[in-house]
């Protein structure tokens, strides 16, 4: 039996639209995976969805099958206020195609934040203009809407770069009105991480959990343990935890993140599937 979502479909959307009416209050939703929905003053911005099952059908009957053990949250065609999409990378749970073109045409005003060096395959792999996406790559910022996005590096497994020097793996850094959060992508840690990222004074950081094992044959992140420390070492006043609970193969307990956290005194809060937490000052 799939683990249950908290909240979901209709329920999940009436949520997201009375929050619409609370303002100065940032929103976050966890969609599964790494996907989270965040809201503030009726501005909604989505990083990095996989809503769909496209990958358990790609590896059904191959000797690496992605199991689902929990259920899909929303059809990404009821999301029709999402002003800004992010992919972190090109791997198919950050850049799902079956997510991503039905959430495309359900919000023809979409603007879709990307790692630059990533252009062209994202283009062929949604069928779109490749002018579309707004390209990032560390070091730069831009304001999308509301959103004032810095980018920054991950490591899957390594700090990756295109021939022109830009990365191939990134998280972002993104101002939403008083708050900032940090969406990792998927990453290792890495020389010099906390030092980029202690400066920006991350209000909420979203971290992976699911860790590394080459026996999953799949790159990996940062595993329970080092997702608390990094929250507790850039001065995150809160982590929530992301990658587990989706495939069967490439998991972790959130109870071990949370044993974690209360060693290193790293202020946390585990999501369910379509929760909503409310940050604000």
């Amino acid at each position: 039996m799939l683990k249950a979502a908290f909240q979901k479909d209709d329920t999940l959307i009436n949520d997201i639209n009375v929050a619409k009416n609370q303002i100065d209050t940032l929103h976050v939703w966890w969609l599964g995976q790494s996907g989270f929905l965040l809201q503030y003053n009726g501005k909604q911005l989505l990083f990095d969805p996989y809503l769909s099952d496209s990958l358990s059908l790609k590896y059904a009957n191959t000797d690496k099958p992605h199991v689902r053990i929990s259920e899909r949250v929303i059809d990404p065609q009821k999301l029709t206020s999402v002003d800004v999409v992010t992919s972190s990378h090109n791997h198919t749970d950050h850049l799902d195609a079956d997510t991503l073109r039905p959430l495309m045409a359900a919000n023809p005003g979409l603007q879709f934040v990307i790692p630059e060096a990533n252009r062209a395959f994202i283009a062929d792999r949604l069928g779109t203009e490749p002018n579309w996406p707004i390209g990032l790559t560390d070091g730069q910022m831009t304001t999308v809407d509301t959103f004032v996005f810095h980018g920054v590096p991950a490591a899957h497994n390594e700090l990756e770069r295109d021939d022109e020097g830009r990365c191939k793996f990134m998280g972002f850094v993104v101002e939403i009105g008083p708050y900032t959060v940090y969406h990792s992508g998927d990453t290792l840690w890495y020389d010099g991480m906390v030092d980029l990222l202690r400066p920006f004074h991350v209000d909420v950081a979203f971290l992976p959990i699911n860790g590394n094992k080459p026996e999953r044959r799949v790159a990996g992140n940062l595993n329970p343990d080092e997702a608390a420390r990094l929250g507790r070492d850039i001065g995150a006043k809160l982590v929530i935890p992301h990658h587990y609970d989706l495939f069967e193969f490439n998991t972790a307990d959130p109870a071990d993140f949370v044993r974690a956290c209360e060693q290193y005194n790293t202020p946390y809060r585990v999501m369910q599937l379509g929760e909503q937490v409310k940050i604000s000052r």
